[in-house]
């Protein structure tokens, strides 16, 4: 990421620096000398607030938000003392540098929101996918390839289960009218977005300034090259969509966080085909989705027998 970006990044998540004032419980270790060492000692004393910007494989890049460092980046890993617990994209927490450029997290702080998805409708295992976002946008194409209702209708509860404010961003406009996707999610009480090839994007980044958004979309929609159009600096690889499947070929391998240059964060996560809801159950979405969508709808009411048809939610 370049110097400029990396800046910029640093500048938006400082202001969402958590309060570390009460220190987590941290546990001792015992010394080849016989004694214990406490949290209160040098080991941890030098321990820095940082947010996780990238997960890859065991490994996390980090941002640190000590306003006193001059290095705003590390890779890091997780200390053993903090066991199974996993760390995703969006997690605010503490490190200890081990190096100029490398550290160990020792503490992950309380989540504000988790956005979750479940690997199909048939497992109800949930995934954490990432913290403390405030929106979710579901990145849709007119056309090439069709536009998927399903992937946004689900889009759509999986926010509402996370607590986030649900968006839709219909991409490739200039080649398709986007007035289905328009009217189709309106309808629910959903903000939809649009977006033309070769004109700027100042509508979606106005719309994005000052919140945290992650991005999902399948493969081939133009969410990379939205990304790029939001942040020039991010360099995410675009591809195309296959004209003998329809679908597109996966660019994006990793959940990533970058600054907006007009403040936010942006959030992009690989190309999805499914998402997979199994660890909701309908009467928790009816709950939460009273505050958020518009309840009164046909539209709505038709997305709530789709909650209730699904065989992976749980009815009670």
């Amino acid at each position: 990421m370049a110097r400029n970006a990396r800046e910029a990044l640093y500048l938006v998540v400082s202001r969402r620096r958590v309060s570390l004032e009460e220190e987590d419980h941290i546990p001792t270790r015992q010394l080849q000398d016989g004694g214990r060492r406490s949290k209160n000692q040098p080991a941890h004393a030098n321990a820095y607030p940082a947010m996780v910007t990238t997960v890859d494989r065991g490994r996390f890049e980090l941002l640190l938000l000590d306003p006193t460092r001059s290095q705003t980046r590390i890779s890091a890993i997780k200390a053993r003392q903090i066991g199974r617990k996993g760390v995703i994209v969006g997690d605010n927490v503490k490190v200890i540098p081990t190096s100029k450029d490398a550290g160990r997290i020792i503490a992950v702080q309380p989540r504000n929101t988790v956005l979750r998805r479940s690997a199909d409708d048939s497992n109800t295992r949930e995934k954490p996918i990432v913290a403390n976002a405030t929106q979710l946008a579901a990145v849709i194409a007119t056309t090439s390839p069709e536009p998927n209702f399903g992937l946004g209708e689900r889009a759509i509860i999986a926010a509402i289960d996370a607590k986030l404010t649900p968006l839709v961003i219909a991409t490739k406009c200039d080649l398709a009218a986007p007035n289905n996707l328009r009217d189709y999610f309106e309808a629910l009480g959903v903000e939809v977005l649009t977006t033309v090839k070769g004109q700027n994007v100042d509508n979606v980044a106005k719309r994005l300034t000052d919140q945290t958004t992650v991005l999902i979309g399948e493969s081939g929609v133009g969410k990379s090259s939205l990304v790029n159009a939001l942040v020039p600096a991010a360099g995410r690889e675009t591809g195309h969509v296959s004209s003998a499947t329809s679908f597109g070929r996966h660019t994006s391998s990793s959940v990533v966080a970058f600054a907006l240059p007009s403040g936010g964060l942006l959030i992009d996560t690989p190309g999805l085909r499914t998402f997979g809801l199994a660890h909701i159950t309908v009467k928790e979405f009816e709950t939460k989705a009273r505050n958020r969508l518009n309840t009164d709808s046909e539209k709505f009411q038709e997305l709530l027998k789709l909650v209730q048809d699904l065989p992976a939610l749980r009815n009670y």
